[in-house]
Formats: C-alpha cells, sequence, structure tokens
C-alpha cells in the first residue's frame, strides 16, 4: 500500500511538469525530481530503486525492483543536494557503495559503483528491472518470455527460434549505449567506461533480458568466460537515460568531478599515451594490469590517443582485429603523457602453402560464423553440422565450419595439393584458436603421420559457444610435420578433437574448439 501510494504521488509530479529539481524524503523513499521529465525513487530500506517515472510512464516494474547485483538490502542509504543542481544517494555495505545521482534538467539515473570485494553471487552488474507493458521491445534474441529451457536456465525455444539473454551482447569495445523501447519512451543503458571491469575490449556480456520484466544490464564483471581477475576500485560512470524513444548519445560524465565519490580517479590525477599503430588494417591499442583497462580502435596508418589512464604500469598490446600481434609495457604518470609506437613483432611465413581463414583472432567468414553470436547451434536456421572435407583452392572459408565440435562434426578433412617442391622437406601446420571448451584442442593427422597431442589448454569453466561467444584465451597451436611426411599429388590433413571429457545435456556441450585460421607452411 505505501509504495502504492508512493508510486501515486510520483506519477503526479512527473506528470503536472510542475515540480522543481531536488529530493524529498516521502515515507520510506527518496524521490528525486530530476527536473528534466523523469522522476525516481530510491527505497531508504533496501538501496533499490522502486520507481521510474518518465513523462507520465511508470518505467519501474512493480514486482521486482531495480538494483546492484541481485539487490544490497542496506539500510545505509543517505541523500544529499550538492549545490543548486545534483542529488546525489549514497547506498554504503561494508564492501560495495553504490551512487545514484541526479542533475538538474537531464532525465538519467547517473550511477557510480565502489567495491572492495566480489559480490557473493559471482558477478557485479547493475539490473534495471522495467516495466514491460512500458518498454515492450527489448533486443528480440533475448526475448524468452514464454519459451521453452532447451539448455541449463538460460537458452530458450520461443515460436521454433532459440533465445538466450547471452544473444543480446556486444563487445566491450562496442558496447556504449543500449536501449528497450516503447511508445513514446525509452531506457538506455550509457557506459562511460569498462576501465575497472575485466574480460579486455573483445570480451561480451549481457545487455537486456526480455521475461515479464524487461531487463536492462550493465555487466561489470562476471565468469561468463572469466579470463583475467575481477578489478576492485570505481566501476562507472554510467547511467540509466530516459528519452522519448530515440537512442542518446554518451552523455557528459564530467560532473563527476566535482562529486565526493570513493575511488573516483580524476581527470588531473590520469596520463595518457600517444603513438602510432602500424602494420595493422583493422587494430585495437589495448592497456591493462590489475587495477585498469583502456583501449582505443585505429586504422592504419594509425595514430592513437588513449583515455584517460589511472597512474601505473600496463600492459600494451597491438590487435590486427582480435589477434594479439604484438605486446610491450609502458607507465603512466599522473598529468604525463608519454609516447610510444607499437607494430607487430610476427609476420606471415614466406613460404606459406595456403591459409584457411583470416587469422585475426575471430572465426568471421566460416561456415555459421555470421548466425552463432546470435542463436544456439542447433538452431534450425544453421547450416548443418556435419563432418566436412575442405579441399583447398577450390573451397572458399564459407564452406569450412567455424566450430570442431567432437559429438558432432569430426573430423573435418583438408585435401590439397603439393608440388613436388612444395611437399619437399619439413612443414609446419598451425591451428589457430579462438575458444575451447571441455579440454578440446586440436588433434591432427597428416597422411599417415599423426603428431603429438597438445597439452590440455587452460580451463576456462563457462559455456561460451552455445550461449554466443567465441572468445576465450586464444590458444595457438603449431604442429611440426616432419620432412616426407607431404608428397607429390594430393594430401590430407585430418583435425579432429583431443579431449577426454563428458559432454553435457546436449551435444554441442561436448569438447569443442573454435577456429581461426589455419596453416601450412
Amino acid at each position: 500500500m505505501r509504495i502504492s501510494l508512493i508510486l501515486t504521488v510520483i506519477s503526479s509530479l512527473a506528470g503536472s511538469g510542475l515540480a522543481a529539481f531536488g529530493f524529498t524524503s516521502s515515507g520510506s523513499q527518496y524521490v528525486v525530481d530530476t527536473n528534466g521529465g523523469l522522476v525516481f525513487a530510491v527505497s531508504r530500506l533496501s538501496g533499490d530503486i522502486v520507481s521510474l517515472n518518465y513523462g507520465g510512464h511508470e518505467c519501474q516494474d512493480r514486482s521486482r525492483f531495480s538494483h546492484i547485483g541481485s539487490g544490497l538490502m542496506s539500510s545505509n542509504v543517505v541523500a544529499t543536494a550538492v549545490g543548486s543542481d545534483i542529488v546525489q544517494i549514497t547506498v554504503t555495505t561494508p564492501t560495495l557503495t553504490q551512487y545514484y545521482i541526479a542533475k538538474s534538467g537531464i532525465p538519467a539515473v547517473f550511477m557510480g559503483t565502489y567495491i572492495t570485494a566480489e559480490p557473493k553471487i559471482g558477478e557485479l552488474r547493475y539490473i534495471a528491472r522495467l516495466n514491460k507493458a512500458a518498454l515492450p521491445n527489448g533486443i528480440p534474441v533475448s526475448d524468452v518470455e514464454g519459451g521453452s529451457a532447451i539448455e541449463g536456465s538460460d537458452v530458450f525455444m520461443v515460436n521454433g527460434k532459440t533465445r538466450s539473454k547471452f544473444y543480446s551482447s556486444v563487445r566491450f569495445i562496442d558496447d556504449q549505449v543500449h536501449c528497450v523501447t516503447g511508445s513514446g519512451v525509452a531506457a538506455c543503458m550509457a557506459v562511460g567506461n569498462f576501465e575497472s571491469s575485466s574480460g579486455g575490449p573483445f570480451f561480451r556480456d549481457i545487455d537486456n533480458q526480455g521475461t515479464k520484466q524487461q531487463e536492462l544490464y550493465f555487466y561489470m564483471n562476471s565468469n561468463h568466460l572469466q579470463t583475467e581477475a575481477y578489478r576492485m576500485g570505481f566501476h562507472g560512470p554510467y547511467a540509466l537515460i530516459f528519452t522519448n524513444g530515440e537512442t542518446p548519445p554518451l552523455p557528459d560524465f564530467s560532473f563527476y568531478e566535482t562529486l565526493s565519490l570513493t575511488g573516483f580517479v580524476p581527470a588531473s590525477g590520469r596520463g595518457t599515451v600517444v603513438g602510432t599503430a602500424s602494420g595493422v588494417a583493422n587494430g585495437v591499442v589495448h592497456w591493462f594490469n590489475s587495477d585498469a583497462q583502456y583501449w582505443v580502435k585505429i586504422s592504419e596508418p594509425g595514430g592513437f590517443t588513449s583515455p584517460l589512464m589511472k597512474p601505473g604500469t600496463y600492459s600494451m598490446v597491438l590487435y590486427n582485429t582480435e589477434l594479439k600481434v604484438a605486446s610491450t609495457t609502458v607507465t603512466i604518470t599522473a598529468g604525463g603523457s608519454l609516447s610510444n609506437d607499437i607494430s607487430p613483432t610476427d609476420s606471415s611465413p614466406n613460404s606459406l602453402i595456403f591459409r584457411i581463414g583470416a587469422a585475426n583472432g575471430t572465426p568471421s567468414g566460416f561456415k555459421n560464423s555470421d548466425l552463432q553470436s546470435q542463436m544456439h547451434p542447433s538452431d534450425s536456421r544453421m547450416e548443418k553440422w556435419t563432418s566436412t572435407t575442405f579441399v583447398v583452392g577450390t573451397n572458399s572459408d564459407a564452406d569450412f565450419p567455424m566450430a570442431q565440435i567432437q559429438a558432432v562434426n569430426d573430423p573435418t578433412i583438408i585435401v590439397v595439393t603439393l608440388t613436388a617442391a612444395q611437399a619437399k622437406g619439413q612443414h609446419t601446420l598451425k591451428v589457430y584458436t579462438t575458444l575451447s571448451f571441455n579440454s578440446g584442442r586440436p588433434l591432427v593427422q597428416v597422411n599417415t603421420y599423426t603428431a603429438p597431442t597438445p597439452p590440455i589448454p587452460k580451463t576456462i569453466n563457462s559455456r561460451g559457444f552455445t550461449r554466443g561467444a567465441y572468445k576465450g584465451r586464444g590458444d595457438i597451436y603449431t604442429f611440426a610435420i616432419p620432412s616426407g611426411t607431404l608428397r607429390e599429388g594430393d594430401n590430407t590433413i585430418k583435425i579432429k578433437v583431443a579431449s577426454g571429457a563428458v559432454g553435457g545435456e546436449n551435444q554441442f556441450l561436448s569438447a569443442l574448439f573454435i577456429y581461426d585460421a589455419i596453416e601450412l607452411f
């Protein structure tokens, strides 16, 4: 009854257009009027957002509220006015502090999250549980309402198509603003940076799920294909922004500099790297250490300036698309600007006989690679996963499977015709992969020669392939082919999955690896 009354009052304020910027304490809530069309309420008992009323649209679901993690259930909730144009609400627990911030005239809930320990649920996320009646349009591939689970509790069949919240993910480097919409209203999550998140520029995680609620996420870290340790400190800035239906630009977060936010490092306390990245046509420069991560896209020729970075010593990596091709270290100082160029340290072998795939850290161009991020591999829209014979010079990359799956399409056979000169001497077969599951790695047979089985790759204990991800550690396997193995004429190279692991609830959870490229030289 109390929440219902508060929502009625909020709706009246939002619809009247008469309320001034500021906050009031009403019962067990703080009610904030942004004077920009959004009135929101934060529970003083739990720290949850319990109302989001934009232009008369109640956008907050009434059965489940919006919060960091699974909810803090903290009664240490304090609201303060910062000058005449900012309201800051601080929710404090022993290991996590959540900030809700309003700036006059802007219909948004600005946020930041400070942690000293990973939440008990094992992931750090903000989830806005929104009113689906007001905001029915999310990302279609992640709307699972009315579906039947076909894998775990997160992949569903809906009207003959597979869907999952994981299929809403995009690479961190591409994810700035993502929205859900309704008639005359949009709610959008805007991410200022990922500096304290984990996974690097190509990591991807859940943005949206449609159930009875419309769920809009900002995932800061998770064990969904976790490849590095979680980072502590200040996560953000980020914001939940409301519009009349359009996707907004990334907002100006510079006013955070005027606030007292634990762990927030102002621009004056940061430095930059400037330089040129050469030798890659579609590159990314990535800086990281245990405290922070940053990146910038570059093109050829590629002059770059890094984002403002916290002081410290960083690994600096150059990627050709997503394939690591160079690395060095740099040290950043507050207020400093460091010059550092970078270029690939490896080059293609002069004696290359063939390459299948792009060798760019992705499975792009291979069969089903254009669909895999958006649906389960069992989906009828996929091309059939069958054992493949690929003839070099006849078939194209689109005929080659993006994944080698032990229980589904083992083996893949490559047929290559060589001249006497090409067949002569020792050779090297290199298999580039992007992700493995259940200890899957390539087992190679060249004509009658079987190469030694590679060591088990470092385990990532998470489903990825079936949940739309292709990026893991990117292991590269090099096989020495003895002299006399290859011959003039036709040669066969058989690749299958080496693993002693047992598959899961369906055949696509058997041991597997995802291809990036195969080279013979």
